[in-house]
Order: structure tokens, then C-alpha cells, then sequence
């Protein structure tokens, strides 16, 4: 089913290829930001951010490169030391939580570095090396191209150091894959489903939280995520006729039949495909959905209800 839009989000979602390819591009520029081979790294950040972080940690350390933990920014272990360094996420460069953390750390003598849209903002000066993606930023309170230009970002910097983890694709294919997931119609039987779970194995479990969280903030739309193999430990039992199971990346063998027992619509691609998609690529569908279905309910994808662009406490009690 195809569809079209005239939201800011659309826009923003179909220019994600050309940001990947710019990110990329432009990794020797931001290079004083991003972790060394062999750092112990934390990386930290807010609802869409976090979930970035929690991909990339699985990327940096399953290929080698050193300890890496995700953390939201709120939820930092304050009492863990032994951090080389630790990078923040922030596509406005004013969030609260990111913000409080960076001054600690610095405080502290860790060594600090953040990853943000706006070079007009505080984070420029709490972190101790910016990398700023201005030309991933967004109108839209809904985050979808700036967040996935930083993983794309991170993920060429682990290849330019070493190597990717096996199967994990360089980031120019990932963004011919994104392509094709930007021009692929929509399937009618998602646009009418009423329920959503996401899955994911790895790094690409962080992208299953994210495509949830998207549809809840764009759309309203009843949402969940799990890791692949805990979704039959329970999580299984919401599925069922008119509510589908989105796979990213691999599906792990006996899960088709599993959904399919239950009477769900499985989204996923054959473990035969010649050219299965990047999971990154596989996250633009799940934006584009997310803004047909809050359109197909009356709601302005760009302005979702009870959000702002960037959260900003008057007093954290720290």
C-alpha cells in the first residue's frame, strides 16, 4: 500500500539515505568525539538517544573494541568508575539529565564527549569534545533522521578503526538499503493492525525499542519490543489475528511458525532473500508507518501530544 504525506516527518524520514552517506563522509571531522579502540566507554542519552546507545554499545564491543555499557542519562551509575570516557547523545544539546551527567564526570576527571544537532546550545561547552550533525537536525518534535545519522555515524567510525562485527553491513550499503525502504509501499495489513511488537537480536534490539517508542509517540499506537528469543517466554501471548510481530535483522529459527501458530502477521525477511535490509534501513519502515498510522487517526505526526522537542527540568535536585 503506498502513501504519501506532507508532514515534516515524512521529509525528514525520506532524506535519511543522503545523512548516512554524509555521516560517513565527514568522520574525520568528528573524530576527536568518538571513542578510541580499547576505551572502556559509557554512552548515555534520553528516550531515542538511549536507544541509539544501546545499539552502538553492542556494535563497539562485539567487534572488539573495548567495554562499552548504554546507559539513560538519568540512570547512571553514579559509584561505577573505570570509565576512559563517556559520550553523550543529545540532538538538542539541552537536555536536562545529559547535561547534569557531563558536569559530574567532568567534576569527576572523566574524560567527556557528546554528539548533538545544535552547535548553539550548553552542551558545547559541558562535554569536552562536540561532534554536531547540523546537517541531521529536525524540525519535527519526533526524532527519526538525526538519531539514526549518529548510529550510521558510530558505526563508520568502528569500521574506519578495525572491523565491523560479523554480518553488520558498511554504512553506504545501509543507506542504499534505507533507499529502498523509503520507496517500498506500505503493506495494507500494518496499516491496519491494532497492535505492534518489535524484535530484535543484538544491536538491532535497540532498534525494536525504538521503532516501538516512534509509534507510541507519533501515532498513540499500542506498542511493545522484546529481545527475539524472550518474545516466547510470555511476551508471544499478545500476538494473535489483526496484531503483527516486526523482526530486525535474522529471524531465529522456529519463530515464523511460532507467530503464525498464533494467528499474528509476521514482518520480517526470509532467511532465503537474496538482500535481506540493513536493520537500520528496516527502521525508516517502521517511521513511515508510524506517521501513516497518525495520520490515518487525525494526528499531526510533526506535533505529537505531550511531547517537546527537548526535555529541560527547572530543578533536578542535584
Amino acid at each position: 500500500m503506498a502513501t504519501t504525506s506532507s508532514s515534516r516527518t515524512t521529509v525528514e524520514i525520506a532524506s535519511q539515505p543522503t545523512c548516512w552517506r554524509q555521516a560517513a563522509e565527514s568522520l574525520a571531522q568528528h573524530s576527536a568525539a568518538l571513542p578510541r579502540r580499547g576505551e572502556r566507554v559509557a554512552v548515555v542519552g534520553c528516550g531515542t538517544s538511549w536507544f541509539m546507545a544501546q545499539s552502538y554499545a553492542v556494535l563497539r564491543e562485539s567487534g572488539g573494541h573495548g567495554v562499552t555499557d548504554a546507559f539513560a542519562a538519568s540512570e547512571f551509575p553514579q559509584g561505577r568508575g573505570g570509565y576512559d570516557r563517556i559520550l553523550a547523545i543529545s540532538r538538542s544539546g539541552t537536555t536536562t539529565e545529559v547535561l547534569d551527567l557531563l558536569d559530574r564526570a567532568r567534576e569527576a576527571g572523566v574524560a567527556t564527549a557528546a554528539i548533538t544537532a545544535d552547535p548553539a546550545t550548553p552542551i558545547m561547552t559541558a562535554a569536552d569534545a562536540v561532534a554536531v550533525l547540523d546537517f541531521a537536525d529536525e524540525e519535527s518534535v519526533v526524532q527519526t533522521r538525526f538519531a539514526t545519522t549518529v548510529l550510521a555515524l558510530l558505526r563508520a567510525h568502528l569500521e574506519a578503526e578495525g572491523a565491523l562485527p560479523a554480518g553488520v553491513r558498511t554504512v553506504i550499503r545501509a543507506a542504499d538499503d534505507a533507499q529502498r525502504a523509503v520507496e517500498a509501499p506500505l503493506a495494507a495489513e500494518l496499516i491496519g493492525a491494532e497492535q505492534f511488537t518489535f524484535l530484535g537480536t543484538g544491536w538491532s534490539y535497540g532498534l525494536a525499542l525504538e521503532a516501538g517508542l516512534k509509534m507510541r509517540e507519533a501515532a498513540g499506537a499500542w506498542t511493545e519490543a522484546y529481545p527475539a528469543m524472550e518474545y516466547r517466554h510470555g511476551p508471544i501471548s499478545i500476538t494473535g489475528p489483526g496484531r503483527a510481530a516486526w523482526m530486525f535483522g535474522a529471524l531465529p529459527a522456529g519463530l515464523a511458525e511460532d507467530i503464525a501458530r498464533v494467528g499474528g502477521t509476521l514482518v520480517a525477511d526470509s532467511q532465503d532473500a537474496p538482500e535481506q535490509l540493513d536493520p537500520l534501513a528496516d527502521l525508516v519502515r517502521a517511521q513511515r508507518l508510524a506517521v501513516a498510522l497518525a495520520e490515518a487517526a487525525g494526528l499531526d505526526p510533526d506535533r505529537p501530544r505531550n511531547l517537546t522537542r527537548s526535555v529541560v527540568l527547572e530543578n533536578t535536585g542535584a
